[in-house]
């Protein structure tokens, strides 16, 4: 028996079968099983830092709506009504605050990636040193020379919505001058008016539109063609009911906020996910490294994701 036999015995016993078998270890197995992915949205599921409370001393917040983070990580809240923004470094720790106009909502705010900060107010978009609160003068241009929300672009570009009956969106340029307009952006797609519209742009250049009163989100490349919208008034799992903010991720995911909490779609509008948020969720930004910051009235909660 050279050729390395491998002999079994069976003994039946009351319907029972007992085997012996010699085993043979076989060389070069390759394990098939794929490695479990982990979960990209694992850390979505509760927030990894949270600050604020309901005040009006430093940290503490009232009727906050805004927020911004620059390239060195400092977050900026600004409060719907007084215009109070206060500066808090990346781990939520409080440095300063400073106060725009005390008599208008706070209506938009951004920071660009060397710290200047940029408020909608009174439909005008104020530039102002971040750690200071120093004016730096309006930025103006287009057709539309007011306006409602504003959005700063990682090339220290504005995309800004108008204000009023106009739904148009004008883009800035790093040097402050006008380089695009979309007329029309909701209502030429819908043939309703929006009153209402938070913008934002991705990595490429796409520009986001929010539609608070058309319940749906409207994207466009960044030359100012219309690609898709999605969205639509409704309760189900990728309708939204009462949004209220918009941001878009390192990848290209869009976050819209609503009654549920922030709903997240992939860069073609299909819904991927919801995340809960305790309170109404009225801002968010992202940082460099993808963590998204979400203030809600009272509290700013940070959310992060592998990728």
């Amino acid at each position: 028996f050279a050729g390395g036999i491998t002999f079994f015995i069976v003994r039946t016993v009351n319907r029972s079968v007992s085997s012996v078998t010699r085993t043979v270890a076989v060389p070069n197995t390759k394990n098939t099983l794929a490695p479990a992915k982990a979960d990209p949205w694992a850390g979505y599921t509760q927030p990894d830092m949270s600050f604020g409370s309901e005040g009006i001393g430093p940290g503490h917040f009232k009727d906050a709506r805004s927020i911004a983070v620059d390239a060195e990580g400092r977050i900026y809240v600004g409060e719907y009504t007084g215009g109070r923004v206060q500066v808090f470094d990346s781990m939520g720790k409080f440095l300063t605050q400073w106060t725009a106009d005390p008599k208008m909502p706070l209506r938009g705010l951004g920071a660009d990636r060397r710290g200047n900060v940029y408020i909608v107010q009174r439909g005008k978009i104020t530039r102002y040193e971040g750690m200071t609160g120093k004016s730096l003068g309006e930025v103006t241009g287009g057709k539309r020379d007011r306006f409602d929300d504003v959005w700063v672009t990682p090339d220290g570009g504005l995309v800004a919505s108008s204000d009023g009956i106009h739904d148009d969106i004008i883009r800035f340029d790093s040097s402050g001058q006008v380089s695009k307009t979309i007329t029309k952006a909701i209502s030429g797609q819908t043939d309703r008016s929006e009153l209402n519209m938070r913008v934002a742009a991705d990595g490429a250049g796409n520009i986001y539109a929010l539609g608070t009163f058309n319940n749906a989100v409207f994207k466009f490349s960044p030359d100012g063609r219309f690609l898709t919208q999605f969205g639509g008034g409704g309760d189900e799992s990728g309708q939204l009911r009462a949004p209220g903010a918009i941001a878009v991720d390192n990848q290209g995911r869009v976050y819209v906020s609503d009654m549920k909490g922030v709903q997240v779609f992939d860069p073609n509008g299909r819904y991927l996910k919801l995340i809960k948020v305790k309170g109404a969720a009225s801002g968010m930004i992202f940082n460099d490294r993808n963590e998204l910051f979400v203030v809600a009235r009272t509290q700013v909660f940070k959310f992060s994701v592998d990728k």
